[in-house]
């Protein structure tokens, strides 16, 4: 299929409106029957809503209704997330209002953390590994809506259409072990659960620091793509970002997931649509992280070994956890 694209501004249209075009305009109905299972996988990466950093109920709630247009078969959810320090995402559900949501739009909403898994093999630099998938995905859905927010990501410099799959994985661990390997991994997930088209939320993105502490940015539009690869280069251009300059969406460029611009029909020019550059300014006490994510011995020794709560009460003392919401869980 073509690579098809749609930008909206949110001052000329809200969510519904603006989604419901789009899916017209990448020919969501060509691929979509009555009978299609489909699975919305918004970002939801804190314990409650904060523009920039997650997708807003309102921008879910537009998606939903969206679909339903084509299917009334729509599953909707995310993994425990969290990293070294999890939460549940039935709280999250229940602090954004999103069970309510579905609920009035006839979705099934699933805390992919608590459902059956199956395992899936691959290869990568001469190495067999095995993941588990929730069997929701990898064998009854028809595919997977992706619904991220445009943001800087302090280990994978932005997190977009791709990275947000990793909340696809229902195991903390399998997420800590495998962040050394995160950009075949993700390509991997996102093929067996086969993901794509994406309903980014960009009424707000997040600059500075991500993906949890960076500064939200007022941005106004939506992007609606008929495939990943149009949505991670449009975004990237759409933030002033070059591509090429992230290791992940490099390593799926060479591999032919992310089409050249020149292959991307959009319904008009991005050019308007940009506000401030986006940057990632990384602080000292981000270096810990960044490291167990690049080196598979690091990760063990941060979130394994006999050391690793030591080593976090350490890190603690200079820098608050991402998660600051204990009061939150009492």
């Amino acid at each position: 299929m073509p690579h098809l694209a749609y930008l909206a501004s949110l001052s000329e249209q809200d969510h519904l409106s603006g989604y419901r075009e789009g899916l017209e305009y990448i020919r969501f109905g060509e691929r979509v029957t009555p009978d299609t299972k489909i699975f919305i996988k918004p970002n939801l990466t804190f314990p409650e809503y904060r523009p920039g950093v997650m997708t807003s109920p309102e921008a879910v709630a537009a998606a939903l209704q969206a679909i339903s247009d084509y299917t009334p078969h729509i599953w909707i959810g995310d993994s425990d997330s969290g990293g070294y320090n999890r939460f549940s995402m039935d709280l999250v559900y229940a602090s954004t209002g999103l069970r309510e949501v579905c609920a009035r739009h006839g979705a099934k909403i699933v805390n992919l953390s608590s459902l059956p898994r199956r395992p899936i093999h691959f290869r990568y630099k001469r190495r067999k590994f095995a993941l588990d998938l929730p069997v929701l995905l990898t064998d009854e859905m028809d595919f997977t809506v992706t619904m991220p927010v445009p943001k800087v990501h302090c280990n994978t410099g932005v997190s977009l259409s791709f990275k947000n799959q990793w909340g696809c994985i229902p195991e903390n661990r399998d997420r800590l072990r495998l962040h050394p390997y995160f950009q075949h991994v993700i390509l991997e997930v996102n093929r067996a659960i086969r993901a794509g088209p994406v309903l980014m939320d960009g009424r707000y993105g997040l600059n500075g620091n991500g993906p949890m502490k960076g500064i939200p940015v007022e941005l106004g539009w939506i992007l609606v793509a008929g495939d990943l690869g149009s949505a991670a280069r449009l975004a990237c251009e759409l933030m002033q970002i070059e591509l090429d300059r992230i290791p992940h969406l490099r390593y799926l460029e060479s591999r032919a997931p992310i089409p050249a611009r020149a292959a991307i029909t959009i319904n008009r020019d991005p050019a308007p649509f940009l506000r401030e550059r986006f940057y990632l300014r990384r602080k000292v006490t981000d270096l810990p992280g960044l490291l167990a994510f690049r080196n598979p011995w690091i990760a063990h020794l941060a979130y394994f070994s006999p050391l690793s709560g030591f080593l976090h009460k350490l890190l603690y003392l200079v820098r608050e956890p991402f998660y600051d919401y204990g009061e939150k869980r009492k």
